[in-house]
């Protein structure tokens, strides 16, 4: 179970199942796909420089 947990939580999947409850509007959507898309473009640069 805690392996099944670990890898849901590094796929998102629970992420995912939480924002689903709500709608959300289109605008705010938008936003947070641009929020994300730069965590993840900072994260790869970060891995880059350190290796």
């Amino acid at each position: 179970m805690k392996i099944l947990k670990q890898k849901m939580s590094k796929e998102g999947i629970l992420q995912e199942i939480k924002r689903r409850r709500y709608h959300e509007k289109p605008s705010v959507k938008r936003k947070r796909k641009i929020r994300e898309a730069r965590k993840r473009r900072r994260r790869e640069a970060k891995r880059r420089v350190l290796r």
